[in-house]
């Protein structure tokens, strides 16, 4: 592991989370941006190559709940104001149950853009939290099996999240999703 993190790469609490932020080159015509570098998560001793890249759209109030697939993952909200919360699903992490939410407003282009590394054992969700949609684009390490497809209840009062709308729309999939007590009993004693 590297010392001194890239100038692009900052930690977050949750061990393997990092937030990649990287330069946003503009002119007349627009801009140019960069989401990550491989090299640069080498140097943090992740060796990420991407398979799958998705491309969701949602909608103003749409929470997609806390998927827990258990591949690496580097997620880059396109546009809109998107609230994402993070939460350590890794049964032996010093911060399993803790949950880490970031704030993304695309809704400028002069906007500073981030996108998100996530590793497996960490969830992720995404609510659309202002008046337009949200254009959100996900690299996995694995293609989609959705035999394979986990989460976490959005809901779940262990968690907290304080999710910034009221009345959100969320899937039956993510409707039916465990908390962390059913899923986890053993940490819940």
């Amino acid at each position: 592991m590297v010392k001194k993190l890239p100038v692009n790469i900052k930690k977050t609490p949750l061990q393997g989370l990092f937030i990649i932020t990287r330069p946003v080159f503009e002119d007349q015509r627009g801009f140019f941006h960069e989401l990550y570098r491989s090299s640069e998560l080498q140097e943090v001793g992740i060796n990420f190559r991407p398979i799958q890249i998705n491309h969701s759209l949602s909608k103003p109030k749409v929470i997609r709940a806390i998927h827990t697939e258990g591949w690496q993952k580097l997620i880059y909200p396109v546009t809109g104001k998107m609230f994402a919360a993070f939460v350590d699903v890794r049964i032996k992490s010093k911060t399993f149950g803790k949950v880490f939410t970031k704030i993304f407003d695309n809704t400028k282009t002069d906007t500073k853009r981030s996108a998100v590394f996530i590793p497996p054992g960490i969830g992720n969700s995404i609510c659309v939290a202002g008046d337009g949609p949200v254009h959100y684009i996900y690299a996995v390490d694995q293609e989609w099996d959705n035999s394979k497809a986990q989460g976490i209840a959005w809901n779940d009062p262990d968690l907290n999240i304080k999710w910034p709308v009221k009345d959100p729309i969320v899937s039956k999939r993510d409707k039916d999703n465990l908390t962390m007590r059913q899923l986890f009993p053993e940490k819940y004693q």
